[in-house]
Order: C-alpha cells, then structure tokens, then sequence
C-alpha cells in the first residue's frame, strides 16, 4: 500500500467542507470520547473525577486499569457510560493467553462493560498470525456480548500493509472494534494508518453487513487534533457511524477542549 497515495486521500478529504458546524461537531464528539487514566500513578481519587467528569460531560465511556473497573462500575451505574478496562498484559500484551483470559474474567465479574485489550505483536510480526488471533478469538469468547476493542499498535507496525492485515486479522477473529494505539508508544495515532482501518472497515461491512467500531486514541488531545480523525470517518463510513457503538475516541484531555469550543462550560 503506497503511503504517498495515501496521504493524498486524505488531503482530498481534509480539504472539503466540514459536514457540519464545528460546534455541533465538538458537541456530538464529547459523547464518543473514552475519558482514560493509564498510568501507574493512578489513585481511586483520581478515577473518581474522571468519572465526575464523564458524567458532567456525557461521555461514551471511561478506560482504566483492571483494579478500577469496580469502582469505575459503580460510579457510573445506570449513567449509560461505558466502564472499559484495558486487559490481556497492557500494554506489551506479552503475557501467555491463560492469564489474558483471566484478567478479562476478573474485569467483566467487576461490572466491565467493555475490553480494550493488544493485539499479541511478537506473534504477529514474527508471522505467527494464526497465534494472534487465536488469542483475540478466546478473548471474545470470554467477552461474550460486550465489545472487544482490539489494538493494533499501528506505530509499531512497519508499514501500511501489516496495519491491513492486523486490521482484517482482528475483524475476522472477532473484534467489535479496531483500535489504533495504547499510548505507550513513540508514535502513536497517525492519520495514514486510521484511513487504512477505516478502509478494512468498509470492505468488511460491504462483504458482511456486519460494522465494525474505531478508535483512535494516543496524543489525540485538542480539537484541532481530534476534527481530522471525524472528517477522514464521516467521509468513509458515512452518518452510520456516528454512534458511540461503532465509534470512541480514547483521550485523556480532550473532552474540556471540546466543551469549550460546544460553548457546554
């Protein structure tokens, strides 16, 4: 896949007319937002004001560590805001399948309504594609219902044909959404490996009928960030997408940029 042919793509894209007004774009944006804490200084005091923020703003959900996901539970019951918690060894993923299997139990027993877990990179660079996803077939399996958010670590993927295969080997093993990045790497979301996602996407659903979600997330963190991600998936996927089901943004700062500019504060 030419990375120049790409680029130009999206140019095209970028340069048309917003769809909408930017204040109804930032408005309707803060309820696809994944407000997240992923850090080791994270304390249940923190956890607390990000959930009082996802209800103040109305969020599409909340994204913590296993030990959070009851308390995030909790704090959000019968708001509608998603509780996600990222498992499977994030966000190396370098764990065996047992124990991935067993911190998707825990978070789903803890009130989870979501799972955000990497796609195993050691197996999939090394060929070992069968492996990879294998394991995000068991974890499905194990998710049930609720969705199944799968990384691809697009930054850490050489070029955009892997970020092709790793889109269709998740779709195909079950995933109900393709994530671009944890945030843990050099190079996080880029514009070039979500259009490609967004592309497998539209294949797939033109092949299944089934949709599938997106996310991007990592350093997406003000709204002149943000607004290309919305532009390059209303022009791809098109009015169906706008749903908090089939489209989240993982952000940790972006939700008061986006009030602000909705005029909300």
């Amino acid at each position: 896949m030419n990375i120049d042919s790409v680029r130009k793509e999206i140019e095209a894209i970028l340069n048309r007319p917003l769809p909408f007004p930017e204040k109804e774009i930032c408005a309707r944006l803060l309820g696809f937002v994944d407000l997240t804490t992923l850090e080791g200084t994270d304390t249940r005091q923190r956890v607390r004001e990000l959930c009082g923020k996802a209800l103040r703003y109305r969020t599409g959900g909340v994204c913590v560590y296993p030990y959070y996901a009851g308390l995030t539970a909790s704090l959000l019951k019968g708001s509608g805001i998603r509780t996600a918690c990222v498992v499977g060894g994030f966000p190396a993923s370098q764990i065996p399948l047992e124990l991935k299997l067993a911190e998707a139990r825990y978070v789903l027993e803890q009130g989870a309504d979501e799972m955000d877990m990497v796609l195993a990179q050691g197996a999939f660079l090394e060929g070992d594609h069968r492996r990879a996803g294998e394991e995000i077939k068991a974890m499905k399996a194990v998710c049930g219902e609720k969705h199944l958010k799968v990384i691809l670590e697009t930054g850490a993927l050489q070029d955009l044909d892997l970020v092709e295969a790793a889109a269709w080997l998740a779709i195909e093993n079950g995933a109900d959404f393709i994530k671009t990045s944890t945030g843990k790497t050099a190079v996080s979301a880029t514009l070039e490996a979500y259009y490609v996602m967004l592309q497998v996407i539209k294949a797939y659903y033109q092949q299944s009928g089934r949709r599938i979600g997106v996310k991007p997330a990592g350093g997406i963190s003000s709204v002149e960030a943000v607004l290309p991600y919305f532009r390059l998936l209303y022009a791809v996927l098109g009015e169906a997408w706008l749903s908090p089901d089939l489209f989240r943004i993982g952000a940790s700062r972006l939700a008061d940029g986006l009030a602000k500019e909705a005029d909300l504060v």
